[in-house]
């Protein structure tokens, strides 16, 4: 017996349904190559920004016991919550307190987000870190870090910045490190650690675009989003 015949609707629904399901391959050989070599040129610019990182800040990631010392700490901003600092950004600031503590750095410079009254990074880590033991007068802000890059064209241009120890989590400081070399930092990163929850895994698939967006800033260079002039709040914390 035959069973119920679809109506050319249907058919037609079915057969759209299947090639948005399949896409269809090159019929030629010439085109399957094609297609094999577009595959593997946007495999090449996906992973050639990480490989660049990798290359470029080579083992200048260090654990706080044998990070080399230097006058400044840069902290980079990582969100609050309820107006404190979120716990990635705490553990962050938790480690440069221990490098103040044990005299590998001399003034801590926390950037981050301020575009909005009710959100404030710099104060927070500030207030943060003052509570956690280090001096006020050692703190330096820079409310204008709106990202990696900013971050470290205004350390080195605003505050003058020439060596530093970068702290930021694992999956962000190969990052930092190469974006605060080029904007011409002499710098050692502590990578803290963090659990491996929602956040974290986010984290690092961020920095798979991330990557491609560092690459073009090292190479073209552009100005922060606010530059501003420049300010002696790190020089008259280190007394010069």
């Amino acid at each position: 017996m035959r069973g119920p015949q679809l109506s050319k609707q249907q058919v037609k629904r079915r057969l759209t349904m299947a090639s948005l399901r399949l896409p269809r391959l090159p019929r030629t050989r010439r085109g399957r190559r094609r297609a094999v070599q577009a595959t593997v040129l946007g495999c090449v610019l996906a992973l050639a920004p990480a490989t660049w990182m990798f290359a470029t800040t080579g083992d200048r990631i260090r654990t706080a016991a044998d990070v080399p010392s230097a006058d400044v700490a840069v902290v980079f901003g990582a969100g609050l919550q309820q107006g404190e600092p979120s716990p990635y950004l705490a553990h962050r600031l938790d480690a440069a307190v221990g490098l103040y503590r044990a005299g590998k750095v001399k003034v801590v410079l926390v950037t981050g987000d301020n575009s909005r009254t009710e959100y404030d990074e710099p104060d927070a880590m500030r207030a943060y870190l003052v509570k956690h033991g280090v001096p006020d007068s050692k703190v330096v802000s820079d409310f204008a870090g709106f990202d990696t890059w900013d971050s470290c064209v205004r350390a080195k241009k605003i505050f003058g910045v020439d060596r530093a120890v970068l702290i930021s989590q694992g999956f962000h400081i190969r990052r930092a490190l190469a974006l605060c070399e080029s904007a011409g930092i002499e710098s050692y990163g502590v990578g803290v650690s963090a659990v491996h929850d929602a956040t974290w895994y986010y984290g690092g698939a961020r920095e798979v675009l991330a990557a491609g967006k560092a690459a073009v800033e090292a190479t073209f260079k552009p100005d922060p989003h606010f530059l501003g002039p420049r300010e002696k709040g790190v020089a008259q914390a280190l007394g010069r």
